[in-house]
């Protein structure tokens, strides 16, 4: 389904990430996340994508099991890094043959244990990506006549490499204009962070779905890799403090963390947020409780998955 689709009624967006799996563990845990979160029925999932070739087969592989084997929409994630042109034309070729609808474009992080040299890149930002994307729509591949959706990622916080604000507006407004038709942020702990971030997004005169990324601490482990993945992400002072008191309770790091996502999602949802993307780590629990705690009516119940 196009994710122009997707988007239509009033109600907010809800989604989950998954990541391939790299043992035979980790595909049983994961494809029990999947039976576990279909019956919530969210509007779509994306699958991650590993830099320099670490796991790009396998989210292949796992966005079209998804698609033949559940009632989920998957959203393949897509990154400049390590790749030419025919080696994108050859994937998007490959998800449009098997009617993935949408692709989330991404510059992507640089490849971790082998030799990088990102001027060989085909595409140094994602903005050359969405233009390649949407040259592929125009060519009438896709069964969808409109091609693929095409998502891009939106940074509350700032991006990483660009400091200067006004100037990462600028850039962000650019790639938005080469095509893109939704936003997925990346996490962030302080909602007026994000708030912040849509409205100078509607003052750049950007009017896309912005949908925000939330991701739970379930685990003092847990929160020390958050801050690693996200790239330096701001923790409150007011979740610091809870997170101290409790610091030697693993139990009870994991109640804190919910309860502060649960309040995110509530104040989201208060301020009208287009949806939500949760970061489940590939693991339902912590999604489902603060789903179940929304009290968002399911849209519809599936068919048994065969995943």
């Amino acid at each position: 389904m196009h994710i122009t689709d997707i988007m239509r009624g009033d109600s907010p967006m809800f989604s989950f990430e998954f990541f391939p799996p790299k043992t035979m563990e980790a595909v049983e845990t994961l494809y029990q996340t999947i039976r576990d979160l279909e019956s919530y029925m969210p509007h779509f999932v994306s699958v991650t994508y590993g830099a320099g070739g670490s796991t790009r087969d396998l989210t292949h592989d796992l966005v079209e099991r998804i698609q033949r084997t559940t009632k989920l929409d998957p959203i393949p994630h897509l990154t400049c890094v390590c790749h030419n042109e025919e080696e994108i034309e050859g994937i998007l070729l490959r998800y449009a043959k098997s009617a993935i609808g949408n692709i989330l474009a991404l510059g992507g992080d640089r490849p971790v244990g082998i030799a990088y040299d990102k001027s060989r890149d085909s595409f140094q930002h994602a903005i050359d990506l969405v233009k390649f994307i949407r040259r592929f729509n125009e060519s009438g591949t896709h069964p969808d006549r409109r091609g693929f959706g095409i998502g891009v990622a939106g940074f509350p916080e700032g991006h990483p490499a660009t400091p200067n604000r006004l100037h990462e507006m600028d850039y962000f407004k650019a790639k938005v204009d080469a095509g893109a038709d939704y936003i997925v942020t990346q996490l962030f702990f302080d909602n007026r962070d994000f708030l912040d971030f849509r409205e100078r997004c509607a003052l750049a005169d950007i009017h896309i779905p912005i949908i925000a990324g939330i991701m739970p601490i379930t685990s003092t482990g847990g929160f020390k890799r958050i801050a690693e993945l996200a790239g330096g992400a701001r923790f409150p002072a007011k979740l610091l403090r809870a997170l101290q008191r409790c610091q030697s309770d693993p139990e009870m790091v994991k109640r804190v963390g919910l309860h502060f996502a649960i309040e995110q999602c509530h104040d989201l949802l208060d301020n009208d947020v287009a949806g939500i993307h949760f970061y489940t780590l590939n693991r339902s629990d912590a999604t489902r409780v603060i789903f179940d705690s929304l009290g968002i009516p399911r849209r519809r119940n599936p068919e048994p998955s065969s995943v």
